[in-house]
């Protein structure tokens, strides 16, 4: 029977895939942040999931303001980089795990979540930066499926955090039910605290992400049943992402050990962070 390894959280700043691209990985500026994902490169050599859930949002990208879905699955076969303006990375096209993705679409139709389907799209770095810093680039294929879940955190009224939660509960009844017997991981990314317009732009709150890697494993609850205007408060405009780090941590069972946490700031504006949890 399918088996969930474990849920990981972490940034997914477009500054991260251009410093890889540019061979900056271990400048002085990157390789702080860099080295500490090591850990969680070695958990993943361990584990080797078979197919990751990928929580994350478009960024107008491949989704615009004609077509804001609050939720979508994607049930491709293959999802490859999108044009994000200076041309697609050099990264392989993410195979996808379409079976399972119909049913997890299933699945949450049964519990009164009505995603929308895609069977076709591109994918930024919102999925593409967590990749990378989890499994490395690899030259020709990468060795997991993915199953991207989009979330709308950009266009208001975004979700509510509460509603994240229990969308990661109904995601873990969908792999305990899945009738293979592959193993899997859940990607929640985004964030950490970051604006990058307005009034507060440039704003980061350090111990606030610091705070939020202690309560994302220990106290997920509480971060459930923050207003959406708490989030942006506390972590920026943008920061708001976190919300969806929810989804991974509702796939998980209310004890958890953390097996690696790092935290780096300021990645291009960003406080940028991310953990590892497996069920207690």
């Amino acid at each position: 029977m399918a088996r969930l390894l474990g849920g990981l959280g972490t940034s997914h700043v477009p500054s991260i895939g251009a410093a890889l691209d540019q061979g900056l990985r271990d400048t002085p500026e990157w390789k702080p942040f860099f080295d500490g994902y090591e850990p969680a490169r070695r958990w993943i050599d361990e584990h080797r999931p078979d197919i990751a859930v990928v929580v994350f949002n478009d960024h107008f990208n491949a989704l615009f303001l004609d077509r804001v879905p609050t939720f979508a699955v994607g049930c491709a076969a293959e999802y490859q980089p999108v044009d994000e303006g200076w041309g697609p990375r050099a990264v392989p096209p993410f195979e996808g795990a379409a079976a399972f993705g119909w049913h997890l679409v299933d699945t949450l139709v049964e519990h009164m979540f009505d995603p929308e389907i895609i069977q076709e799209i591109k994918v930024d770095h919102g999925l593409q930066v967590p990749m990378e810093l989890f499994w490395g680039r690899p030259a020709e294929a990468w060795p997991v499926k993915v199953v991207p879940i989009f979330v709308n955190v950009l266009q208001y009224p975004i979700p509510l955090p509460a509603r994240l939660y229990d969308l990661g509960k109904v995601l873990r009844r969908a792999i305990d039910r899945h009738p293979g017997d592959e193993t899997f991981v859940v990607l929640g990314t985004g964030g950490l605290s970051h604006q990058l317009q307005g009034a507060r732009a440039g704003f980061v709150n350090p111990a606030a992400d610091r705070r939020f890697l202690e309560d994302i494993a220990f106290r997920p609850d509480e971060l459930a049943g923050w207003s959406r205007e708490r989030y942006i408060e506390t972590f920026g405009g943008e920061g708001a992402e976190l919300i969806m780090w929810l989804v991974m941590r509702g796939a998980l069972d209310p004890e958890v050990v953390v097996r690696h946490r790092h935290y780096f700031v300021p990645a291009s504006m960003t406080g940028a962070g991310m953990i590892v949890m497996e069920n207690a």
